[in-house]
């Protein structure tokens, strides 16, 4: 029988939605005697690291160990091959999430500015009725609040930066001449689909994490996104503009759709898979990947995905003693930076699910 003198405090992990564990498991299903609130937030983080940590290191081990016997008189010393594996999968692009395309016949204007500088773009009309068509109508906070078109067109006003057609249809408009905060951006339309994405860049001093990278367009109505789902040729632009732009190559990512909502950008590639061309630290930059999408997640959950917030991002002890928790475990692999990477994954797509409408899959 309980005592009648304790207080008892389930201990279940309600939000740990993505981890492998059973949650109706009878250990899980224990009561303690009440104890301090941080204390049970404490043990909850360690049943879900606890269980990461079973489910993707110690099994995959296990299984590997009876499929195949080494030899007796030199076994084999305990590895990780995350950094080999290929993290990403191919890419996951889905025509669906554009909606209302522009006929190309309404896009045919661009190509007569192949070569000329992107100032000279600005200034025509058809280009100006195109940019309302394609960017959200909303707020956003470049250095104070303005509208999304307002803060592009920063950039942009006195660029002399050639517009750039590639394959006869991915045009780039682009601009380095933000006024402050290192403010730059351009804008990719493809002009056979009729569909456009965006991108700025600059340094918050509104508290959030810095610098970011925010892509945007008003075609796209998504609760969660990964780099994989936009179409393959802006990844690649993305990545030339960001060499061109002196762009940190891993930054914190964000999106902004026709939702209205600030929402991540999840890193999903990984810089290890160009084999013996892959960056000699891609491992690490996989693993600040990882890091960088986490502390975003948590801002956009502290300010409610508000896409001109400006609250200062706060580091709750929740998250505190995650971090410590987490580093404690992997410390125990041999592979101690891929185990950081797969448990913070983990808990970013914890964070990001929390409030996100189950989507239906697009026909």
């Amino acid at each position: 029988m309980k005592p009648p003198s304790c207080n008892y405090v389930p201990l279940v992990v309600h939000d740990f939605a993505e981890s492998r564990y059973n949650a109706n498991d009878p250990v899980l299903e224990q009561e303690v005697c009440a104890m301090h609130p941080s204390r049970v937030s404490l043990l909850k983080l360690r049943f879900f690291l606890l269980a990461v940590f079973a489910t993707t290191i110690i099994m995959p081990h296990h299984a590997a160990a009876q499929q195949s016997t080494p030899p007796a008189t030199s076994p084999e010393p305990a590895t990780q091959t995350y950094s080999q594996e290929p993290q990403v999968p191919a890419s996951n692009y889905d025509k669906a999430i554009f909606r209302d395309p522009v006929p190309s016949a309404q896009l045919e204007f661009l190509n007569h500015y192949a070569g000329h500088e992107a100032k000279r773009v600005l200034r025509d009309k058809q280009y100006h009725k195109l940019m309302h068509r394609m960017i959200p109508d909303l707020m956003f906070h470049y250095g104070w609040d303005m509208m999304l078109t307002d803060a592009l067109e920063k950039v942009l006003t006195d660029s002399q930066i050639p517009v750039q057609i590639r394959d006869g249809r991915y045009v780039e408009i682009s601009g380095r001449s933000g006024p402050y905060l290192q403010g730059r951006g351009f804008m990719w339309i493809d002009m056979q689909e009729g569909i456009a994405l965006g991108g700025f860049y600059f340094h918050p001093t509104n508290g959030e994490p810095t610098p970011t990278v925010t892509v945007f367009s008003h075609q796209v109505k998504e609760d969660t996104l990964k780099m994989s789902q936009l179409p393959p040729a802006f990844a690649e632009e993305l990545t030339r503009w960001s060499a061109q732009s002196n762009v940190p190559q891993v930054t914190t990512r964000y999106f902004i759709g026709d939702s209205h909502k600030k929402i991540l950008l999840e890193h999903d590639e990984d810089y290890c898979a160009g084999g013996s061309a892959a960056p000699a630290d891609c491992e690490q930059m996989n693993a600040d990947a990882a890091d960088i999408d986490l502390d975003a997640a948590y801002y956009l959950d502290q300010t409610n995905h508000a896409t001109n917030a400006t609250a200062w991002m706060i580091e709750g002890p929740d998250q505190v003693a995650w971090i410590q928790v987490r580093d404690n475990t992997c410390r125990a692999v041999a592979d101690r930076l891929g185990c950081r990477i797969r448990i913070t994954r983990e808990r970013t797509r914890v964070i990001i699910n929390r409030h996100s409408v189950v989507q239906i899959p697009h026909k």
